[in-house]
């Protein structure tokens, strides 16, 4: 008797707790804390596609990979398995000369396991929106973003254009933080409208072009960008334009905010090792794949420059403490699509855990995969 008196009175709070954070705009909390800590997570995971609502990227024109004569022959260093160890690693596959040379996989893992690239999308999404341009749905990368999205607000609304949201310089009000469960970010990845979040509650506060500050904002913003200038889903744009041309073996699958809602730009395109590595063949190619100039050479080029920072480019991280030109996708987990193109290499990391900086923006994990491959590959 006892017991279910504290159960009426314990659901009864919880209703109230529940009902409180729907009247306050706060409801995105009731998702966060199920998609983490009420399944063992202190935070996104890389198999959160379970707690979203997704929409497909369909591959309906699948290219098999060539697998390099000498296949997994080569073993990885010592010191490169162990911190694929310790960054608790799910797949780590190496491209060379456009062939797969070496894969491997933990925790039941395969080539066919989805995951979420968290950041990795942004780079995507850059390239969407250079594939937008290039079929004439957007005039330039220096439009201006009200034109597309006249309700953005700020007092340098009219100044910001889709170079300044792909270059990391956009001047919003936006702080990028991980752990605070009441910040903006939180809000945009649990929330169940990030257009409205994001035209209402993200102005332009500073000078656009002036300061480089990392801001998932800025991607969503293309990403609503690239939906009114096709008038297609994302998903759409990037099956017919990208996915399919670069012959993707499976679907991937994009966070919406909600049932038939908006794709999360910034983040949470969801494939596996193989196809992200068809993403780093291109990018090591700069914008080519086979016979085909998918992407414009020179913006894969510039993309892959610093721009702003030391260690930014267009979308693209920039790494300048190696011999030879490396450029990468990144995610938060350490997610990792890692191009080196004048020795025909690609690197695709995922897994749980990211290690810490140790050159600028750089972390000991890119660093240690990058050096240790170029040493044995």
């Amino acid at each position: 008797m006892k017991f279910l008196k504290f159960l009426a009175v314990f659901l009864l709070i919880l209703g109230l707790v529940v009902l409180g954070l729907f009247l306050t705009g706060n409801q995105y909390l009731v998702k966060g804390v199920w998609a983490t800590y009420l399944h063992g997570y202190k935070s996104a995971s890389i198999g959160d596609a379970r707690f979203f609502v997704t929409r497909e990227v369909p591959a309906r024109k699948p290219e098999s990979w060539t697998i390099s004569p000498g296949y997994n022959e080569k073993k990885l260093s010592e010191k490169l398995n162990n911190t694929l160890e310790e960054s608790e690693s799910v797949a780590f596959l190496v491209v060379k000369g456009g062939a797969i040379a070496y894969e491997q996989y933990w925790e039941g893992y395969s080539d066919t396991s989805h995951s979420n690239s968290f950041s990795m999308a942004k780079t995507i999404t850059n390239m969407l929106v250079q594939l937008a341009i290039e079929q004439g749905y957007i005039s330039s990368w220096d439009d201006k973003v009200a034109d597309y999205l006249p309700e953005i607000e700020g007092p340098y609304r009219e100044k910001l254009t889709l170079r300044h949201l792909g270059t990391m310089r956009a001047g919003l009000q936006w702080n990028e933080h991980y752990t605070n469960a009441f910040d903006i970010t939180a809000r945009a990845y649990y929330g169940p409208d990030v257009e409205k979040l994001l035209l209402n509650e993200v102005p332009v506060v500073q000078e656009p072009g002036s300061t480089y500050e990392y801001q998932s904002g800025a991607t969503q913003l293309l990403g609503l960008v690239l939906a009114r200038a096709t008038d297609q889903t994302v998903s759409e744009f990037a099956s017919r334009n990208l996915w399919q041309a670069i012959g993707a073996r499976q679907p991937a699958r994009w966070h919406l905010d909600k049932k038939n809602g908006m794709e999360l730009t910034y983040c949470c395109f969801n494939s596996n090792a193989r196809d992200f590595a068809r993403l780093g063949l291109l990018y090591a190619h700069y914008g080519r794949w086979g016979e085909q100039q998918l992407l414009d050479s020179s913006f894969v080029y510039h993309a892959s420059q610093p721009i702003g920072s030391a260690y930014y480019g267009h979308s693209f991280w920039v790494d300048q403490h190696q011999l030879t030109p490396v450029f990468y996708s990144r995610g938060i987990l350490g997610q990792y699509i890692i191009a080196i193109p004048e020795k025909e290499l690609v690197i695709v990391r995922l897994g749980h855990r990211e290690l810490e900086a140790v050159q600028e923006a750089h972390t000991r994990l890119e660093q240690t995969m990058v050096e240790e491959v170029l040493k044995y590959f």
